[in-house]
């Protein structure tokens, strides 16, 4: 580096170390520049610190001595570890059904979900669609405003899907905001070169969707598809709303009435003062299983899908 900078002009006496971007030379440092380092390695250490501790302190107290949780004596590691909590959640036979009727739901709503949204985002991302705007302005308008819970109920009934497992389903088919971020994506990470070149070779607009867009944008297809499926498995005001057999249950709408029938028992457990202790103990507990037992399945997915998340996510958050 340094004899091909040798020579007669100005730059004849830099040597590598002086070159900023040289990755192997470290750039000096100055008192200011540490005093930043330390200030923002500090607050990315509190924002960490602020996201991870309250889920690090439901996981630990829900197996924890509920007294000395209530006490405030457990903050970084379990004490009086006792399981009762998760027994008597998994005893009851419905949250099986209900973990069964949530994988079937998402599953389904989210295949459904990529079906419409997909072809749908690439149709809008093609500019030679003149109305490609008008309609994509009437979806945006139903982001603002909608009909509201009566009018919907009603749908619902007329269309025969109250009660049925289709109503978790057909409604959500579509999601405007994920089907923008979709568009967007089509729209700016894949050239019109590329739809050239597969026009001239006699390429119609499904195989540009099915042998160019589809396998070019696994990152956007994982971010949504997540999207989708979260929405699915944390859906609990549609089971409140628009289904009376309990059978049918998702597991949200199972494990807020196993945690009302514990907290209703703690309440009635007041009137015996013998065991009204253990019974709110037994009640918090599986407050606090409640929430790992619903969130566990998604915490072990997450992961997997993280790596498509720094692609998807900041080029999909670009919407117009």
């Amino acid at each position: 580096m340094t004899s091909a900078l040798a020579g007669d002009s100005p730059t004849s006496k830099l040597t590598s170390a002086d070159i900023p971007w040289n990755p192997k030379v470290r750039p000096h440092k100055t008192m200011g520049d540490w005093v930043a380092d330390i200030i923002i390695v500090v607050m990315l250490a509190s924002i960490v610190f602020a996201i991870i501790y309250p889920l690090w302190f439901v996981i630990i107290a829900s197996f924890s001595n509920q007294g000395m949780v209530s006490q405030g004596q457990i903050l970084f590691l379990p004490k009086g570890i006792n399981f009762g909590g998760y027994e008597k959640l998994f005893a009851d036979s419905r949250i099986w059904q209900g973990y069964a009727n949530t994988i079937l739901y998402s599953v389904v709503g989210t295949a459904l979900n990529m079906i419409v949204t997909l072809p749908a985002a690439f149709a809008l991302s093609r500019r030679e669609w003149k109305s490609r705007r008008v309609l994509l302005f009437l979806l945006t308008f139903t982001m603002f405003f909608v009909g509201g819970l009566i009018p919907n109920y009603l749908l619902f009934k007329n269309l025969g899907i109250l009660n049925t497992m289709w109503v978790f389903i057909l409604p959500s088919a579509v999601n405007v905001y994920n089907l923008i971020i979709a568009r967007s994506f089509f729209e700016t990470s894949i050239p019109d070169e590329l739809y050239d070149a597969a026009q001239i070779d006699g390429l119609t607009y499904f195989g540009h969707f099915f042998k160019i867009v589809l396998p070019l944008s696994s990152a956007i297809i994982a971010v949504v598809g997540l999207y989708y499926f979260v929405g699915h498995w944390n859906d609990f005001f549609t089971g409140l709303v628009y289904i009376r057999d309990s059978a049918k249950y998702p597991l949200q709408n199972v494990l807020r009435d196993i945690l009302l029938a514990n907290q209703t028992n703690a309440q009635q457990g007041n009137v015996n003062m013998a065991n009204a202790a253990e019974q709110q103990q037994l009640a918090d507990q599986i407050k606090y299983g409640v929430i790992i037992v619903s969130t566990l399945p998604l915490l072990v997915l997450y992961p997997f899908l993280q790596k498509y998340f720094n692609k998807g996510v900041m080029i999909g958050a670009v919407k117009g």
